[in-house]
């Protein structure tokens, strides 16, 4: 009734020739991400012209002055000329606010915007980005004028470190996609990108000392990878292989590419200019095949090839090592002002420093106890040469295993190692977040991703108020293995990243309702940027169905511009596919492929969905007693169906679907089975999550295949169970470096649950 009312006085007072401005519901008007810290209202709109006036403080935020006028040129034709006077934009120094934070009021009358910093300036730009018309994104603003919603904000970030990584070694990207990754990153107020310029696969930055490194190092013929990405690139375009990054020499197909030092330096001075710093990383004593392909003395006996697990290291019981160490930090010094250098120092296979006499003598002379202890000693020495060169330097966790002095940076990413990150931070190391789940923005995404990346805590729950305050930020890390193209990239780290840039901003996880709204309107601009970014997920898809007489296809669509396609003949949806438009009735087995498409033709992701049709399974009789019984197998598994080879180690009985606390191997395999008891006869739907793989069976049915080693993933298949028991077995098999494992279910479309214990007999 109330709204009611205050239309019924706005048309009256219109009647009466009473001028009145429309009183705009909050959200409508400020659709920022992240949010402010503070914002209060107001009433009006500041009106921009050609006459209007930008005031700046003299001898201060000229950059931010540019940056502005940038995005007013867009919209009006010309930039605004300095000066004073009413109707002015007014950015004004304040040494009282924090370094990021800035304080603006927009009245009809004036802009006023105040910071300490041209960074606090800068982002304040960045939110009048977001209040202006999204068509200035893309330069389909014609107006004469250009209208900001008054509005009083207090803002800054809780985070010094709101980053972004991208490895370009795996797969390259044009320097063209590296401006536009930073441009995506300041305009949701991201400050750090970290570049992963070499890896075993390509070696992607010039150094001039040493030539072969890019003549050589990054190019290479198709490995794995690329012919992983190749064989996905039949359903999905998104996978194929960037052909303007493909080369012939010598009779050879090879693909790679680098970047030249002027392009680098140009590209750290375009990032500066939006306050964004550039963290270079060159991965080491590991990660080095590409370099040992041109200079093989880098190793302890010269081989070049994978170990068990990782790629051989350069051996670092050679001065020669530190010699060409030096050199390439040296030249990447002067490419990167960076405060920070990004040494890796993960994942390397120490076996052959083992063999070596020259490291037994120095492990001798040094006092080095053991093999990670040889390791550190490279960290460490490392460092010492970053700080001689005023430079700090940054390390995966791994570094802390053999000891790393407190001057170190430390980039948590193991989450199977919980402690690390504690005892980082308790070792007086600064600390950066950026845990595999949810921070690995690789692992392909689903119905859950965004909700798990905006309510990510940065701070570990063992460390107390004072310990806390190593933990500077957190950062999202996109490695290419499965990305080969920019249209890929775009995709896997859009809109995730606007969820992680509110998060460290302000440190708020409760305005998540808040958030999804704005970010529906943030996807108008990211269109208008063509930003090749991941849909959201229609929800309530099930992809095994089942029925016993006939089943309703029905679904909600998240956005209203969207149109879902189908197929029934096994090719993918296109723009010219059936459209759904209400529930589609299945009164016989059949397989449909379906997919979201947005007006200007980007399509989300393939649903395959099947139905068939399957008469209700009999319960059956048994002498049962509570829980499951649960066969434990120390041992790797690629597959569930390879378990069957091993016997079990031990077994015990399990309550529900967790894995306890005594399960411990590195690699490891469960297999529950039994009987689940349900209390009455319908469909079922269970979802179950794993990382690494599993498979359900019910009633000798397979209901849900979530098989072979991948991240956490959740999938789900239904059953037609008859009431009472019914024969259960579920494999689950874990790799190595973290596991999960969750099983819910529905009945007759219910809200997905736990499920009960109590069902669970043996």
């Amino acid at each position: 009734m109330k709204n009611s009312r205050k239309g019924i006085i706005f048309f009256l007072l219109c009647l009466a020739g009473v001028a009145v401005k429309p009183v705009f519901a909050q959200g409508d008007r400020y659709d920022i991400i992240p949010y402010p810290a503070s914002l209060t209202a107001g009433t009006g709109a500041f009106t921009i012209t050609p006459t209007t006036r930008i005031n700046a403080a003299p001898g201060k935020f000229t950059n931010e002055v540019a940056q502005l006028n940038q995005l007013i040129k867009r919209g009006l034709g010309v930039t605004l000329k300095p000066g004073a006077g009413s109707k002015a934009i007014n950015m004004v120094y304040d040494e009282t606010l924090p370094i990021e934070g800035y304080h603006m009021d927009i009245t009809p009358a004036a802009v006023t915007i105040k910071s300490r910093t041209p960074a606090g300036m800068f982002r304040a730009v960045e939110t009048i980005r977001q209040l202006l018309p999204i068509g200035l994104e893309n330069g389909s603003y014609h107006g004469k004028t250009l209208s900001l919603p008054a509005v009083s904000i207090a803002d800054q970030p809780e985070y010094a470190w709101r980053g972004m990584h991208l490895d370009v070694s795996r797969h390259f990207f044009s320097i063209g996609y590296l401006h536009k990754f930073i441009d995506l990153m300041a305009l949701y107020k991201m400050n750090k990108f970290h570049l992963h310029l070499t890896d075993d696969q390509g070696w992607r930055v010039e150094i001039k000392k040493y030539p072969l490194l890019t003549r050589q190092g990054a190019w290479r013929t198709f490995n794995n990878q690329d012919s992983a990405c190749m064989k996905m690139a039949k359903d999905n375009p998104d996978f194929e292989i960037d052909k303007s990054h493909i080369i012939q020499r010598d009779g050879k197909t090879l693909y790679g590419g680098y970047y030249t030092q002027a392009q680098l330096k140009e590209l750290v001075a375009y990032a500066a200019s939006k306050h964004i710093e550039i963290i270079p990383e060159i991965d080491m004593p590991g990660h080095m095949m590409a370099a040992i392909t041109s200079y093989p003395f880098l190793t302890c006996n010269g081989e070049n090839k994978f170990g068990e697990l990782f790629s051989k290291p350069i051996c670092p019981c050679n001065e020669t090592t530190y010699e060409f160490a030096q050199n390439v930090f040296d030249e990447i010094m002067q490419i990167f002002p960076s405060q920070y250098i990004h040494i890796g120092g993960d994942e390397v296979d120490r076996t052959d420093w083992a063999k070596s006499a020259e490291c037994k003598a120095m492990m001798q002379r040094e006092g080095i106890k053991d093999l990670a202890g040889l390791h550190s000693y490279f960290i460490n020495r490392m460092e010492k040469y970053f700080n001689s060169k005023g430079r700090r330097l940054i390390g995966w966790d791994e570094v802390i295993e053999g000891g790393i002095s407190p001057t170190a940076t430390i980039m948590y990413w193991r989450t199977w190692v919980p402690d690390a990150p504690v005892k980082a931070a308790k070792n007086g190391n600064s600390v950066i977040m950026t845990p595999g789940e949810p921070l690995y923005f690789d692992n392909p995404a689903d119905q859950y991703s965004i909700y798990k990346v905006y309510h990510f805590n940065p701070i570990p729950a063992k460390l107390n108020k004072e310990e806390a305050k190593a933990i500077i930020g957190a950062q999202a890390n996109i490695w290419t293995e499965k990305i080969p193209s920019e249209n890929r990239a775009d995709y896997m780290f859009m809109p995730r990243m606007t969820a992680l840039a509110e998060r460290l901003w302000n440190g708020d996880a409760k305005n998540y309702d808040g958030y999804l709204k704005r970010l529906t309107d943030q996807y108008k601009r990211m269109d208008a940027l063509k930003v090749h970014y991941r849909l959201p997920d229609i929800p309530g898809i099930v992809s095994e169905n089942v029925f016993t007489n006939n089943a309703v296809l029905s679904l909600k669509k998240p956005l209203a511009e969207m149109t879902i396609r189908y197929t029934t003949d096994g090719t993918l949806p296109q723009t010219n596919s059936m459209v759904l438009a209400g529930p589609l009735n299945i009164t016989k087995s059949t397989n449909i492929k379906l997919a979201a498409f947005m007006p200007n033709g980007l399509r989300g992701d393939i649903y395959n969905i099947t139905y068939k049709q399957q008469s209700l399974a009999p319960a059956v009789k048994a002498n049962i007693t509570a829980g499951l019984k649960c066969d434990y197998y120390k041992a790797f598994f690629k597959q569930t169906s390879l378990i069957e080879s091993k016997k079990p180690d031990s077994s015990f009985t399990a309550n529900n679907i967790v894995v306890p606390a005594s399960v411990n191997a590195p690699s490891f395999a469960l297999v529950y089975k039994g009987y689940i008891n349900v209390p009455e006869s319908g469909i079922y739907t269970f979802y179950l999550t794993c990382d690494d793989g599993g498979i359900l069976k019910i009633a000798d049915r397979m209901v849900v295949d979530n098989d072979g080693l991948h991240s956490a993933q959740e999938k789900n298949g239904q059953v037609a169970l008859g009431k009472g028991l019914q024969p259960f077995l579920l494999k689950f098999i874990e790799g190595g470096g973290g596991f999960a494992l969750k099983l819910k279910y529905s009945f007759n479309g219910s809200t997905p649950a736990e499920v009960p214990s109590t069902w669970f007999k043996n």
